[in-house]
Order: structure tokens, then C-alpha cells, then sequence
């Protein structure tokens, strides 16, 4: 603001406006209640906190920005309005800074769009010439005696009632953040990119706002491995709040979760498909978001999605500062808008031309997200005009810089390295440089590389009797000792692949892993055979590594000769279980190969010689069989 008293003015227009709407006088209450209740007070002063910036290094706005950050800047629920005024001098000018901090709870976009104008006539004398305000209440009435929740119920499961995973875009699953570590990126779209899509949107007789969410859809579906994809929507919520709710004030938006398949269907009809869904949310659109998450086979508290999109028609909240007359001497410096989810992206439609904005968690670029978008939209519009059968799963959404980034510049890992050995192999060439050196320490126990080798041979060549061969799984459930090293390198020796279970974990769960993997051998303690239960143990050939007088004691304690078992680095060093994202555990199967080329890029990276010590906190995976034994 050039001077204090347009500041001072602007700050009285606001207050006549606070003064005609109850939403801008409510607050919340919840204390000694059964339940919260919202509260509209008769008389609601704007809360104006003046501050010093003299001394402050850089701009004032951004010292007020970083000063009243809202992730860490919290308004009291409980005070209405929920607005906060910060101002400020400018330091070094005789301008006047403004910071409005308002909650989401009492206000959307349209609701901006709505005060600014009302603000702006109260500042030119007009006042009294505007319509009578419409109270936040009707659409409280609207909401609560419109479709009734079984209604709701029904479409939500018929939409989600198979999905069983969430969908979660680079694997982010917090939705209920605070904003930490979130940024925005702009970008506006080709004009003769926006034309086509008008152009095509038209032909086909849909909105241009379900050409985008297609084009969104894809890119969830490419960066969360899935086909069938959910996303939460923001819906206006002005569609059916009844008549004058264009100009009511309030938070009327609604975020529902839209379920589209990214499959074999072709790019038309999946346009089709998706203005269709569209249009039966919108008859929900003041459903409760968690009454719809509840309708999908996912478990609480995983979230059903952890995207959002919002499509909106707008103006700039503050178009014509600083050049109408009534508004001279003001200056817009921006805004910011904020959600808890960890990854949005806004459309925002002016008539004439698109934009888009995202929003992002750290390490998530939002500016690549824009670029995902523009490429999915590009390439709608281009199937939609030469192939409108193509399917919809091939839509690409790289740009063209990236995709040489990812494949051409990242993938430049051209590097020798052992590819036809098998992990044992390198424990094997230790051994033969170093067989005193001590390989395993546990308590007051100790094993140089040579017994260690030794212990392993002979229990290999036992399980080689017993039927191992290449690329068999061969479970091992001990307690942390010396004893799982040796069994896990035997294992390795024999051709098998280990399969480590821990038995520290339920029973249950190892015997998912078992009847899934289907190991016909078992090397175990008594800790790994009352963890697994004798049910499981009955339709397998169980080896006990804690007996005092072991069959292959009297064994060779030579290296078995992998060719004559037909072992080479293509077959399987071991399955390991990931925990699964809907907590069925999920095998996943590596070869010898695979463990080596990591190895190898680990040195790389890291410079360890073998001089170094390495201090490594595992599970048994690769890591004990390869990493520390080959890092001595």
C-alpha cells in the first residue's frame, strides 16, 4: 500500500464485509461438547498484528512471509474470523505491507473471487448497492437434507468396492501432512495446445475439465505402477447448494475420490468413461470424503489415494490491483494456497487459455509434475485427432528431455564387472587371501574365513544330497549367529536360493511366506521352529544347524564345483518378501548377477577398499551373504 491510510481503508472495507457474511464470523467449537459445532458470532473485529521489520535482511514480504509461514504459523480455531492481518512498514519506503493468513475451512477460490469484489465496492462508496448476502447456512441445510448416506453408499461401493490398494504416486502416502518440505511450480500451457483440446473437448461434446482428468489419471497410473487408479477430485460444490450460492461465501468445495482404469481401452471412449463418472460425482458432490474411503476393500488408516486434482474456472483473486482508480496505490505481491495432501495439481481454466499448478513434497519436483501433465495432455490430443482408438495405458506423459535423461543420461552405467560369478564365488576368492582373518564375531564366538568356508562347504554338500539345485528356495529361519552365516552361504554353495525368515516375526506371516514361496527345505534353531509352528514344518525336510553331532560333520570340506551343479549368475541367489502394500508379504526373486553388479556399484560410489571397516545394520537379505562377507 503506498501510505497508511489506504491501508487503514482497505482494513475498514474488509470489516464491512466480515460484518454482512456469517461465514466470515465463524468459528469452532468443540469443548464440552458431544460434538463440534460451528459458531457464528454477532460481532467479529479483524485481528490486525503490527510488526517491525527494521533490521531485517532481504524484503519485507518475504520476512513477513517466513515470519507467519502457515506449517508452522497455526490459527486459533476458536476466534473468529478465521483471517489473520499482519502489517507492516516496508523498510526504507513509506509503503505499507499487508499479510492476510485465512483458513480453508471458512473460504474457496470463489469465495476470494467474492471478497476482493464486495471489498473493492465498499472502497468506491458502493456498499449499499450490493445484494443481500446469501447465508452459509443454506448449503449447510442443502448438504444435510439433499441425497441421504445410503445413496452415497451405493455409488461409492458400486465405484470402489474391488479396489484393494491405495494409490499412492511416487510412493507418497502421508496425507496427513503439514506442508513441510512442499513446493509450487507454474507454468501456462500452449495456446495451440489449449485450442486443441477445446477443439476436441467440443467434438466429442464433453468438458474440457474430463480431457484433464484422463490426462491426470495417466500420470498417477505411470508413477504408482497401477492401472486402476483413484484420485481425490475437488468439486466446486456450487453445482446443487441452490440459488445465488455463485455469490455465497464459504467453503463449498468438496474433495471426492474418482476411480478411472488406464487399460486397453481406447483413448475416446476412455474420455467418454470419464466424463461420465464425472457427472454422476457431481450429483454427490457434498458426499463425506470418509464415508467414501470406507467403501473400498482398503483397511484403515492406509489412505484410498494421496493425489489431488482440482479443475477450476477462475480469475485472479485480485485482478485489477494497482490499476482501477479505487485500487491505485495497491500492489498485489501473490498468494499461496495450501494442502495437506503430499502431491496436487490445479487446472486452472481463464476461457481462453490453461494453466497449471502444482504442488509437491520434497523430493518430488513440482515443475516436473507440470511437464507430466502438458506431455499426458499432448498426447491425449493427439490420439484423440489420428488414433482415437489407441489405448489410453500408452499414453505417454515424459517430455522429451526427460525421457533422454532417464534412459540415455542416467542409464550411462557402461562398467566392467564380474557378471559370471556367483556371490559365493567372491566369499570363496576371500577365503583364498585372507583364511585367518577373522570373517564372523558373535559374543565370544569367532570364525576366520577358512572355518567359516569349511562349516559351509560340508553343510553344502549335505543339501546338495538332499536334492538343492539352481534356482530352488531353501528357507532359513535362525536366530542371529554364526550358525546363519554359515547356512546361508551353504545354501548359496548348494545352488539354492535362501530364503530368509525371521523369527522374530508372527507365525502367521512366515507361514504366508512359505506357502507362497513353496521351499520343500528348511534350515532352522529352536527359536526358528517355534516361531513357524509344527503345522508348517509337517511338508518339509527340516534341518536343525543347532545339533551336537550334524550328519555332514564327516562331509569335504571343499568347495562344491558350481558347474557340475549347472549353477551359473543367472540363477536365483535368493527371495526376499517386501511387506506389500496391502500387507501381503510379496516375493521378490534376485539373481546372483544382480547382487554382484550392486556390489560392484557400492565400491564405486563409496571408494571402500579393503582397507576400510564398514559397519552394516541388515536384515537378512543380501546384505549378510554379500555385503559384509565381500568387505572384509
Amino acid at each position: 500500500f503506498a501510505d497508511r491510510g489506504l491501508l487503514e481503508r482497505y482494513l475498514g472495507a474488509v470489516q464491512q464485509v466480515v460484518d454482512r457474511h456469517d461465514i466470515l464470523r465463524t468459528a469452532f467449537v468443540w469443548e464440552g461438547l458431544s460434538n463440534p459445532a460451528q459458531v457464528v458470532w454477532r460481532k467479529a473485529a479483524l485481528d490486525v498484528l503490527e510488526v517491525e521489520l527494521e533490521g531485517c535482511d532481504g524484503s519485507g514480504a518475504d520476512e513477513l512471509r517466513r515470519r507467519f509461514d502457515p506449517r508452522q504459523y497455526r490459527l486459533d480455531l476458536g476466534r473468529a474470523p478465521l483471517m489473520r492481518f499482519v502489517i507492516a512498514r516496508e523498510p526504507g519506503s513509506g509503503r505499507w505491507l499487508l499479510l492476510v493468513l485465512q483458513h480453508h475451512l471458512i473460504g474457496d477460490h470463489t469465495t476470494a473471487e467474492v471478497m476482493h469484489a464486495e471489498v473493492r465496492a465498499a472502497l468506491q462508496g458502493r456498499a449499499h448497492e450490493l445484494a443481500a448476502p446469501q447465508p452459509f447456512r443454506n448449503l449447510v441445510a442443502q448438504a444435510r437434507l439433499g441425497m441421504d448416506a445410503k445413496a452415497h453408499e451405493g455409488f461409492f461401493r458400486e465405484m470402489l468396492a474391488d479396489i484393494d490398494e491405495p494409490t499412492l504416486p511416487f510412493g507418497l502416502s502421508e496425507v496427513y501432512g503439514d506442508g513441510i518440505g512442499s513446493r509450487e511450480a507454474r507454468r501456462m500451457l500452449p495456446q495451440a495446445l489449449h485450442d486443441r483440446l477445446r477443439s476436441q473437448a467440443r467434438r466429442l461434446g464433453v468438458s474440457l475439465a474430463s480431457l484433464c482428468h484422463l490426462a491426470w489419471g495417466q500420470v498417477v497410473a505411470l508413477s504408482s505402477g497401477r492401472e486402476q487408479v483413484v484420485f481425490g477430485t475437488v468439486l466446486f460444490g456450487r453445482m446443487h447448494a441452490g440459488a445465488g450460492a455463485d455469490r455465497a461465501m464459504g467453503l463449498f468445495m468438496n474433495t471426492l475420490p474418482l476411480r478411472l482404469d488406464l487399460d486397453e481401452t481406447g483413448v475416446e471412449e476412455s474420455v467418454r468413461i470419464a466424463h461420465a463418472r464425472l457427472a454422476e460425482l457431481l450429483s454427490h458432490e457434498h458426499a463425506s470424503l470418509a464415508l467414501a474411503q470406507r467403501c473400498s476393500d482398503i483397511a484403515a488408516p492406509a489412505p484410498l489415494f494421496s493425489a489431488l486434482l482440482n479443475y477450476r474456472h477462475n480469475t485472479p483473486a485480485m485482478a485489477g490491483v494497482g490499476t482501477s482508480d479505487v485500487l491505485f496505490g495497491m500492489e498485489w505481491l501473490g498468494g499461496e494456497e495450501r494442502t495437506n495432501y503430499p502431491l496436487t495439481l490445479s487446472v486452472d481454466d481463464f476461457g481462453q487459455e490453461l494453466g497449471l499448478t502444482a504442488d509437491a513434497v520434497e523430493p518430488i519436483s513440482p515443475d516436473r509434475i507440470c511437464g507430466y501433465m502438458q506431455r499426458a495432455l499432448e498426447q491425449l490430443v493427439d490420439a484423440l485427432e489420428r488414433a482415437p482408438n489407441t489405448p489410453v495405458r500408452e499414453l505417454d506423459i515424459l517430455p522429451a528431455e526427460e525421457r533422454s535423461y532417464l534412459l540415455e543420461d542416467l542409464n550411462r552405467t557402461e562398467a566392467d564387472y564380474p557378471s559370471d560369478l556367483c556371490v559365493h564365488a567372491l566369499f570363496e576368492a576371500q577365503v583364498r587371501r585372507a583364511p585367518d582373518a577373522v570373517a564372523v564375531v558373535h559374543e565370544n564366538e569367532e570364525l576366520s574365513y577358512g572355518e567359516l568356508n569349511a562349516d559351509a562347504n560340508r553343510l553344502a554338500h549335505h543339501l546338495i544330497g538332499l536334492g538343492v539345485r539352481p534356482d530352488q528356495p531353501v528357507a532359513i529361519c535362525l536366530e542371529r549367529s554364526p550358525a546363519m552365516v554359515v547356512g546361508l552361504l551353504a545354501i548359496l554353495k548348494a545352488g539354492g536360493a535362501y530364503l530368509p525368515l525371521d523369527p522374530a516375526y508372527p507365525s502367521a506371516r512366515l507361514r504366508q511366506v512359505v506357502d507362497d514361496a513353496a521351499p520343500h527345505l528348511l534350515l532352522c534353531d529352536a527359536a526358528g521352529r517355534a516361531a513357524l509352528g509344527a503345522e508348517a514344518l509337517v511338508d518339509l525336510t527340516v534341518v536343525d544347524l543347532e545339533t551336537a553331532t550334524p550328519a555332514w560333520a564327516e562331509l569335504p570340506a571343499s568347495n562344491p564345483d558350481p558347474r557340475a551343479l549347472g549353477l551359473i549368475a543367472r540363477h536365483l541367489a535368493y527371495v526376499i518378501y517386501t511387506s506389500g502394500s496391502t500387507g501381503t508379504p510379496k516375493g521378490v526373486m534376485v539373481e546372483h548377477a544382480s547382487v554382484l553388479n550392486v556390489l560392484h556399484a557400492f565400491l564405486d560410489v563409496s571408494g571402500l577398499t579393503a582397507q576400510d571397516s564398514l559397519l552394516a545394520i541388515t536384515t537378512i537379505s543380501f546384505d549378510i551373504a554379500g555385503l559384509e562377507l565381500y568387505l572384509p
